[in-house]
């Protein structure tokens, strides 16, 4: 089916990786001074739209991607079976594609500020977005250890925008765990095709597998002491009330751990996604976070 080729072709699979655009919600509605912005289904829903909108653009890419590595995927054991590298969609529908999914995806913020001018940040997030990804996909995804820090920080840029899209603020250190986190991924990801198929992408000749391993422990680490200092942090506990958060440090350490494990058993860490939908002790891990993560917000 047509149907289920273009749901491929768009990955919507990867979606997923757009939750981090709720990141700012999550501790919004725990936060003191912030819960009157963040509570109830009227926010949810606007960090909702605003996660649909950088789905749309990021799929956009997606295909504007596949059609500039068209050759490049094509000798990749796995990339050759997208729909675009395997002929199933041609390079000038998904570039249709894309435009149409450009001008749906950056209507609602562009909605959110002629409704709401002083959340036109929002807007000039996703245009900052569309800007990077455009620099990415022209040229900056063939230089090595350039293109990780790239993809990192459209993860910051997603959490910036969840937070636009209610009018809160967001804390650094929130946007310093989210780079670590992402970057963390990305070398991961790198370190898996660089075995699988050095030839596939052109950076991943400029990485060297020491480097990859040395910078994936101290992203890894870094997360981890990241994280445990926002959850200390004076700011945090004074707008949370409690300093139990620090409990949730446990199960971002075994996440990042458990992840470490999979990337070193030649796990399928080339599709975060993949794993992070399948892998049954890493959603134990996550229910333990939210669990911990409610148990210290309520029992401040």
């Amino acid at each position: 089916m047509m149907l289920a080729v273009w749901l491929r072709a768009l990955r919507v699979n990867q979606w997923t990786k757009n939750a981090v655009v709720f990141a700012a919600w999550f501790f919004a509605v725990a936060d003191a001074s912030q819960a009157a912005l963040a509570r109830g289904w009227r926010p949810f829903l606007l960090v909702c739209a605003m996660a649909a909108s950088f789905s749309l653009v990021s799929s956009a890419f997606y295909l504007l991607n596949d059609v500039s590595d068209y050759d490049a995927d094509r000798l990749h054991p796995v990339k050759r079976k997208r729909p675009v590298a395997a002929d199933l969609v041609s390079k000038i529908d998904a570039v249709r594609a894309a435009l149409a999914l450009f001008a749906a995806g950056l209507s609602y913020p562009c909605y959110l500020t002629m409704r709401h001018p002083d959340r036109a940040w929002g807007l000039a997030v996703l245009l900052l977005y569309t800007i990077m990804q455009c620099a990415y996909s022209g040229f900056l995804k063939r230089v090595p250890y350039v293109d990780v820090a790239v993809i990192a920080a459209g993860f910051v840029l997603r959490a910036v925008a969840g937070a636009a899209a209610m009018g809160v603020r967001i804390s650094p250190w929130l946007l310093g765990c989210a780079f670590l986190l992402s970057l963390f991924l990305a070398l991961c990801k790198r370190r898996h095709e660089k075995t699988l198929a050095e030839d596939s992408r052109a950076a991943l000749k400029g990485y060297h597998p020491r480097v990859l391993d040395a910078l994936i422990l101290l992203a890894a680490v870094a997360t981890v002491g990241v994280y445990a200092c926002y959850t200390q942090a004076a700011d945090t506990v004074a707008r949370f009330g409690t300093r139990g958060l620090g409990a949730t440090t446990v199960f971002v350490a075994l996440g990042v751990g458990r992840y470490l494990f999979l990337v070193h058993r030649k796990g399928d860490v080339g599709r975060p996604e993949k794993i992070l939908l399948t892998d049954r002790l890493l959603w134990l891990i996550l229910t333990g976070y939210g669990l911990a993560a409610l148990g210290a917000v309520l029992w401040r």
